[in-house]
């Protein structure tokens, strides 16, 4: 397969990846993205946490509360940010969010065949047709997810006029402004440094069977480049690995992660938590949370300027 100029540049943007890297991992893994990320992460060029989704898709997500327990939170993509800024998609998306939270639906497919709160007589598949027409590009409701809190409360935070949206539930019983102030700063956290679990009890033995095949490719590569006499024995480099594998659990893992707002800059999310439950004498605990960013994961179709213009130029002889 011909490695091509974009295809390097999209690896690089999602890994932060030297081009000529990237232009090899590529070529070793015969154009699969996936496959060459986890080609420069066996290499030790990038880390773990530096494997960032293809964000590309434009749109909103969107928040609706019905009360302290129960919250959704929904995705819909437009193809163009400037549409994603006009308020009739706006308003779209806040009455898609409604219907969520209002939703007994399990999966997209029955959402999508509901009737429309805003008028019964259409679905909500009718509705985002409607909408599509009106507005002349192609729309998506891509995912929803509804949060309710059977022992506790859930707390909404929507960052950057709706790029990010998070939803955190918490168990509590205790229910006063100083602990939804606190489950809001978690949703802060989680907005701003993406952990993938709450607690490292919480991955799965998959994801740590993987993480540790990626670590001991990268230990062994770097053992290899050391001088003979002061390469470490295979026994040495496994234990090295535990040490390795719980630094990137601290990382992904909520409980763990340092505090964005800690004073002494080394408090843990855990710590806060356990802080804030003392001071207001509560069982507090964060249960799961939810995290949706406008077009995480999505390709974005790439357009090549100069032969858009060209075509355009074509066209007008």
């Amino acid at each position: 397969m011909a490695i091509t100029a974009a295809m390097v540049k999209e690896l690089r943007e999602s890994t932060g990846a030297g081009m000529m890297e990237c232009k090899k991992a590529l070529t070793e893994t015969n154009g699969d993205m996936d496959a060459a990320v986890e080609f420069l992460r066996k290499n030790g060029i990038m880390k773990a946490e530096k494997k960032a989704s293809r964000i590309a898709a434009e749109g909103l997500t969107k928040i609706a509360v019905k009360d302290d327990k129960t919250a959704a939170v929904v995705e819909v993509n437009s193809e163009t940010d400037f549409v994603a800024q006009n308020e009739k998609f706006q308003a779209f998306v806040e009455a898609v969010a409604t219907q969520a939270v209002n939703s007994d639906s399990k999966d997209l497919d029955s959402f999508m065949a509901e009737k429309w709160n805003e008028d019964a007589s259409k679905t909500v598949n009718d509705a985002l047709v409607e909408i599509t027409a009106v507005i002349s590009e192609k729309l998506s409701i891509r995912r929803f997810e509804k949060v309710v809190a059977s022992n506790g409360i859930v707390v909404p935070y929507v960052h950057g006029n709706g790029r990010i949206s998070v939803i955190v539930e918490a168990d509590t019983d205790v229910v006063n402004d100083e602990i939804k102030d606190a489950v809001k700063n978690i949703a802060m956290q989680v907005a701003a440094l993406n952990p993938k679990y709450v607690a490292t009890e919480d991955v799965s033995q998959e994801y740590r069977d993987h993480e540790k095949e990626i670590l001991l490719a990268q230990a062994m590569k770097e053992n290899e480049e050391l001088p003979e006499g002061k390469r470490k024995p295979q026994e040495i480099i496994e234990k090295m690995l535990i040490g390795r594998l719980n630094k990137e659990l601290k990382e992904i893992c909520l409980n763990e992660q340092v505090y964005v707002k800690a004073e002494d800059g080394k408090q843990t999310v855990g710590q806060y938590v356990a802080q804030v439950a003392k001071n207001n004498g509560a069982n507090l605990k964060i249960k799961r949370f939810v995290r949706f960013e406008t077009g995480e994961g999505i390709e974005k179709k790439s357009e090549n300027f100069a032969e858009e213009v060209a075509k355009q130029a074509a066209g007008l002889n």
